[in-house]
This record gives C-alpha cells, structure tokens and sequence, in this order.
C-alpha cells in the first residue's frame, strides 16, 4: 500500500470496548449537571424580591384570607388600587417621625398601616392631601394610621409649612429627606412616581399599591380601609 503524502488516511475509531466503558460515565457526568443546575434555580427561588408569602420567617399566609374583601372593594373611587397576588412583607423602610426620630415601618406592626409618598412639587400629592388628612380623622386610631412620608430633599422649610396652608390637622408629620425610601421602593417595582399608596394590614404583610392620586375620604376608599382591616385569621 502507498503510505505516500498522497495516499488516503484511514479515519482511527475508538475500539468498542473502550466506548462501552466510557458510556456509564458519562451518564453520571451528565446527570451531576443536571442536579446542580436543579440545586441553582432551587436556589435562586429564596432570593429578594421573589414574590412569596413569606420572608425572613415572617409569614402572610394569614393576610391572603383578606384578598377577596380587598379585591371587592376596590371599586369606584379607588378602583385603580391593584390588590397583590401573594402577600408579603412589607419592606422595612426608614424615615423621620414627628419630632426628627428615626422610625421605621415595622414601628407600625399591630395597625393597618395607609402608606402615602408625597412631595411638594407634586401638584396630584398637593391636591389629595385633604382628601388623606379627613381619612385619618375619620379612621384613623389603635389600629389603623395614615402615614404621609414626604420625600422632599431640599427647601425642607415648605414642607411643614404646605401642609399648614391647606389646613392638615390630623395628619403626623414623616419624612425622608434622603428620599432613600422612594429609591428603595422604586428598585423593587412598588413605586414609579408620586403620588403612590400602599396599603400594609396590621401583620405587617402588603397588601397592594395605588398609583397616582385617590379620594381618599370617599366612602369607597372607607370601604377599602375596612376591608385591609379586618382580622386575617
């Protein structure tokens, strides 16, 4: 046979045998792939900003018994509220009370919590502020709170002075003058602009969002109020 430069080359096969061999290891090669990228997306299931009834060992399987109630009256002049799916917890933001103490949100666990973003230059949060006070006033006590957080971050001296212009009176003063509640909330898709309203039952889970501005004082936004507080258990 010629074994010239020219001459075919013959194509080497791994003998039978050798295949035969090899064959259950790669099985096992293949099957170990396949569980760790199980045990990957198992894991990632557990990550923030997963909707799941519970984090951090806190459970809101409890406030899912609230949901029909809530889908029900979010009617009329609170129709645009968008009930959640699953509830979950509320994320525990940090701002200023009253008197320029740091406070957080879980400080409110035990109450029904009505959460308002607002500034200044927002002309909807300016126009339905009224409309927020008179909701305290009339339902506001031991188990349920309007908190207004402004997010104002600079000329903080209008932001008080707003509110006495249009006659607040039943409203607590909160603020986030780094405005980093709004940024926290925005990164986890509960806020887009302002105004925004989210409802927290008193387990402290969220229960949904509103955007945009309400009338707040209506008798739908009552009914949507009683509904949030009423016992999930």
């Amino acid at each position: 046979m010629n074994s010239g430069p020219d001459s075919p080359k013959e194509t080497l096969k791994p003998p039978r045998s050798l295949v035969r061999s090899l064959a259950p290891a790669v099985l096992f090669a293949l099957l170990a792939a396949l569980a760790l990228s199980v045990a990957v997306l198992y894991g990632m299931s557990g990550l923030p900003g997963k909707e799941t009834a519970t984090s951090g060992g806190k459970s809101c399987l409890a406030s899912a018994t609230k949901l029909p109630g809530l889908v029900a009256a979010a009617r009329g002049e609170v129709a645009a509220f968008a009930v959640t799916k699953t509830p979950r917890p509320a994320i525990d933001l940090v701002f200023e009370g009253p008197q320029g103490e740091k406070r957080k949100l879980s400080d409110f666990h035990g109450r029904a919590v009505l959460l308002n973003l607002w500034a200044t230059w927002c002309v909807p949060c300016r126009e339905e502020m009224p409309a927020l006070d008179q909701l305290q006033a009339q339902a506001g006590g031991a188990d349920f709170e309007v908190v207004t957080l402004n997010i104002d971050t600079a000329r903080l001296e209008k932001r008080q002075q707003f509110l006495h212009d249009i006659g607040v009176k039943s409203l607590a003063f909160y603020a986030d003058p780094s405005a980093d509640a709004f940024q926290v909330l925005k990164r986890a898709g509960k806020v887009v602009g302002l105004p925004t309203t989210l409802l927290i039952d008193a387990e402290g889970c969220e229960m949904g969002v509103l955007a945009g501005a309400a009338a707040w004082s209506s008798q739908d936004a009552l009914g949507l109020v009683a509904a949030l507080r009423r016992s999930g258990t």
